[in-house]
């Protein structure tokens, strides 16, 4: 046999080695050096300060492009930033198109321009647009006459600004209008002074926001919300039966505000790229030690291919016909004292594949950035934006799987196996695929260090919860709000979140509720606990609510078996027994796994768990991002999340009404319709508070139903109305209190029993 397997051995493929690939980054820097330089041999060419080649690029430079050949360096400089900052904004084709239309409208513009003889026939000594700008200078004037021509290059040059810059005519049209507003106000005002003395500092704020979602449109969207608040402030109404807020919430109502918040391209520069190989060791001397092994026992195999992943090597081997697998698990302690390797994990028989694999741990474990998994073909070419980067596996391919698909996952493993890794790296990778207005979060820290580092971002509905009351309270507010959603989704027609937001004028976001250690909840209050998560995790995937529960005592009294069967997405770090691991993923193998990072993770469209190892994502890596995003935007935090539950729709404060009732009600006359997003603009409140609003307003009358996206009809033209209680006593009310005095005693009507003169006696019933 032996004679055997040295023949099959000639023909078995040699050891692939590790390549050293150039990393993308430093492409991208390649090529924007190279544009730059460009621009600067450019730009001292044009200055006759180049040489013999300076002065030959600056002659055929103004003979194709005229003056406009002054613009090359800069578009050489723009072209080179976008290159070295693919985050922040990327030339599309479209965008490319809009620079040559540039290039072609603007040249015969000058040539039109400039051709025109101001005394005698003639022509201009030297084309200003060039020869591409005499291309269209000369067709179009014969075609349709001068100023038909003009009309054309002017529509172009439009349509060109239009594509560098993807905006509308009307986003052209209110940029303008913004831009000479706000300069004759800064006139007025005097602060053109303050405005010339720092312009440094408003460059570098400038600079620090994302290209790519700087749009003519949102400035316009912009200056008409600004207009609605300032009319709203002009517009209270005179009388108010409560004051808006009291003096101890008037802090937490300012942080209620929202605004809209554009959404976020988060610069993939904050993580860090990181270079490491595995060190698998002898490759051919360890399946030459399993051949020998299996040999010794007296089962035949086959050796295959071999595959180094980051943390194991899998090597693959065929069992000869009528080997039961039994027989080959049964050897993994051996393999393990032959190979001098702990633990040995076997996988019989890897899905898809009529083979068996022993996974070997390297001499030398890489270690996997989230950078790295999010700059992967297999991860760009994601379909949602909750799509989360697990981690690589034993053949060195990124895993990804989607929240929406999960809809809920369930992590579990000893402490320092990398489960509190793991969820940062899942909540780092949602917050770079949402802004604040797609996705918020509800976070649970009973340990207090672990979340803290996330306070402050804007994608968070409360800051992070420590408390356990309050968690048993955020998660009842989760299921009434969910149960508003379905009755949303159930009277528009709708059978998910997704397409309601597609066709809804009023979006919803996606609410993920992080609970960082499930046992100290389910210890102190394990049946509400249990029973709020279960309804959630049975209820809550068609309205965009997920649940992402992570523990480090997994034992059948915090992963019960309701719970468990409620959620089939779960990842497994290393544990302690068999039993553990059995409790987790309803199999053996999380025993088996080495730490830092090694998981296994089964989904329901999975038939057995997947061994992956994690990304590494450092403090200072987390530090950055949630700085970054602090600058972006605030939160608006909704403090009703943790208050006491009450019955009925949970998204606002107070028991019967609201104090800004009032002037909702006014901002709906004003508005001649009423709608959430409406609330939210002109009283400055959050989405939750806003739906509640229109509630009450629908129960009083003021508003009709709704009617799928469309905005409300308001069923008042004024407010408060004529003769109603707060003003004016009704005359029945007169009567009654008229028919009340009248039958007293005649001692009482001379003489009140504070001694003061008698009063006038009001008419009866029968007189009136």
């Amino acid at each position: 046999m032996a004679r055997k397997h040295k023949s099959k051995r000639k023909h078995e493929p040699e050891e692939e080695r590790p390549t050293r690939e150039l990393d993308p980054e430093t492409q991208r820097g390649i090529v924007a050096v190279l544009l730059f330089a460009a621009a600067a041999l450019l730009f001292l060419s044009f200055l006759q300060i180049a040489g013999t080649l300076g002065v030959a690029i600056d002659h055929y430079a103004q003979l194709l492009f005229g003056w406009d050949r002054f613009l090359l360096p800069l578009l050489c400089i723009l072209v080179g930033a976008t290159s070295m900052f693919p985050d922040r904004g990327r030339f599309s084709t479209w965008n490319y198109l809009g620079i040559l239309f540039f290039f072609l409208s603007f040249n015969a513009l000058l040539n039109l321009l400039t051709a025109i003889p101001s005394t005698g026939p003639g022509q201009p000594t030297m084309l200003v647009g060039g020869y591409i700008g005499q291309f269209l200078g000369t067709i179009l004037p014969n075609l349709i006459g001068f100023w038909g021509a003009i009309v054309v290059v002017c529509a172009l040059l439009v349509v060109a600004v239009m594509l560098v810059f993807n905006t509308s005519l009307r986003g052209m049209i209110g940029f303008h209008t913004h831009i000479t507003g706000r300069f004759g106000e800064m006139l007025h005002r005097g602060e053109m002074k303050r405005v010339m003395i720092e312009p440094a500092r408003e460059e570098e704020e400038a600079d620090e926001e994302p290209a790519e979602e700087i749009s003519i449109d949102e400035a316009v969207d912009d200056v008409e919300d600004e207009d609605e608040e300032e009319e709203t402030e002009a517009k209270k109404p005179l009388f108010r039966s409560k004051p808006l807020v009291d003096a101890e919430r008037a802090q937490p109502e300012k942080a209620l505000t929202i605004k809209k918040i554009r959404k976020m391209a988060i610069p993939l520069d904050l993580l860090e790229y990181r270079v490491n190989n595995a060190n698998s060791g002898d490759v051919n001397r360890n399946m030459e030690i399993i051949y020998r092994t299996f040999e010794q026992f007296n089962i035949p195999v086959e050796m295959g291919d071999t595959a180094t992943g980051p943390t194991v090597t899998q090597y693959t081997l065929r069992p000869a016909q009528g080997v039961k697998l039994a027989r080959i698990i049964g050897l993994q302690n051996d393999l393990a004292l032959a190979l001098a390797a702990h633990p040995i994990r076997i996988e019989a028989p890897i899905p898809g594949k009529s083979l068996v694999g022993i996974e070997v741990p390297n001499q030398t474990i890489a270690t996997v950035s989230l950078r790295d998994l999010m700059e992967s073909k297999s991860f760009k070419a994601r379909t949602n934006n909750t799509a989360i980067p697990l981690g690589k596996d034993v053949s060195g391919a990124t895993w990804s799987a989607a929240l929406e698909k999960m809809p809920h996952l369930l992590v579990a493993g000893a402490t320092g196996s990398g489960k509190s890794v793991c969820l940062n790296t899942i909540i780092i990778s949602l917050l770079y695929e949402n802004g604040p207005d797609e996705l918020k979060f509800i976070m649970v820290d009973p340990k207090r260090v672990e979340m803290k580092q996330f306070e402050g971002i804007p994608h968070l509905l409360i800051p992070p919860i420590t408390k356990a009351d309050d968690t048993v309270n955020a998660l009842k507010w989760t299921v009434r709000e969910m149960e508003r959603r379905l009755d949303v989704l159930s009277k528009f027609g709708a059978r998910d979140i997704t397409s309601y937001n597609e066709k809804a004028e009023e979006k919803m976001p996606k609410i993920v509720v992080v609970i960082d250690e499930l046992a100290d909840l389910m210890s102190s209050s394990g049946r509400e606990v249990e029973g709020t998560i279960v309804r959630i995790a049975q209820m809550a995937r068609a309205v965009g609510i997920h649940l992402i529960l992570a523990t480090q005592r997994p034992s059948v009294d915090v992963i019960t078996g309701v719970i468990k069967a409620n959620f089939p997405a779960r990842i497994a770090f290393a544990v302690a027994s068999l039993m553990d691991s059995r409790t987790i993923l309803d199999c053996a193998g999380a025993e088996k796994l080495l730490g830092r990072g090694d998981m296994l993770y089964t989904s329901a469209e999975m038939s057995k768990p997947k061994r992956l190892q994690g990304a590494y994502l450092s403090d200072a890596e987390i530090e950055r991002v949630v700085a970054f995003l602090k600058k972006e935007g605030t939160p608006e935090y909704n403090h009703a999340i943790t208050e006491t539950a009450r019955t009925g729709t949970v998204l606002d404060d107070g028991d019967d009404g609201d104090p800004l009732l009032d002037e909702a009600i006014q901002a709906i006359i004003q508005a001649g319709r009423a709608s959430t997003s409406l609330l939210q603009r002109r009283l400055k409140i959050g989405y939750g508070r806003a739906a509640r609003v229109m509630d009450l307003l629908e129960e009083r009358g003021v508003i009709g139903p709704g009617e799928g996206a469309k905005p409300r009809e308001v069923l008042v033209t004024e407010w408060p109305p004529a003769g109603s209680d707060d003003e004016i006593p009704t005359a029945q009310a007169d009567l009654d209190e008229a028919a009340e005095m009248d039958g007293s005693d005649e001692e009482d009507d001379k003489i009140d029993p504070d001694g003061f003169p008698e009063q006038p006696r009001l008419p009866t019933r029968e007189e009136v």
